[in-house]
């Protein structure tokens, strides 16, 4: 089965979020180790932590729903309602430009998820045998 442009576009999309995420994280542990303040040290560890986990599995979505699994449909429409979620107040209180930096690849993965060409090549299921 071809590959469509559109799942191609989705995956991007989604290892760009991944890798803005990614950045944050070092950007993040920067300030970190620099001694920047915080009101809990192992808070902002935590913090660190959950932003490479959440790379890790944008990544993660990214590279499967690009190979034509099912799963990663569901994780990509979570991640872009969770962008969606930060984009409009970032666009309405005053940071026009990183607003829309979130919004519109976020607006154009769930257009892209929701087509048909995306649905029926994103439709493979697991890789185990049958158990008996």
């Amino acid at each position: 089965m071809v590959r469509p442009l559109a799942i191609v576009i989705l995956s991007l999309i989604v290892a760009a979020e991944a890798g803005a995420l990614l950045v944050a994280a070092g950007w993040y542990a920067v300030q970190l180790t620099t001694g920047a303040p915080v009101l809990s040290f192992w808070g902002a560890v935590f913090t660190l932590v959950l932003l490479l986990a959440f790379s890790a599995w944008l990544f993660a979505v990214a590279y499967f729903l690009h190979r034509g699994f099912r799963w990663p449909r569901a994780g990509a429409l979570v991640a872009q309602v969770f962008v969606l979620t930060i984009g409009f107040p970032t666009l309405t209180g005053g940071y026009a430009a990183a607003g829309l930096a979130m919004l519109l690849p976020a607006a154009v993965a769930v257009v892209l998820l929701f087509r048909k060409s995306v649905i029926s090549y994103a439709s493979r299921a697991g890789g185990a045998p049958p158990a008996l």
